[in-house]
């Protein structure tokens, strides 16, 4: 259901992913749907990463 869960973060990281889910919801998205937005953001820079 969530995908990868081996991805993992550091804080910094987590700071910068809660602060986008937060400006997603002020821009009245619910908060489901910014995570899944964030969440797939986050697996496809990831995956870029690892593919370079």
């Amino acid at each position: 259901m969530f995908g990868d869960s081996s991805i993992s973060l550091t804080h910094e990281e987590q700071q910068e992913a809660a602060e986008r889910i937060h400006e997603l919801m002020a821009q009245g998205i619910s908060s489901g749907e910014a995570i899944q937005i964030v969440a797939e953001q986050i697996r496809q820079s990831k995956s870029a990463d690892k593919s370079q």
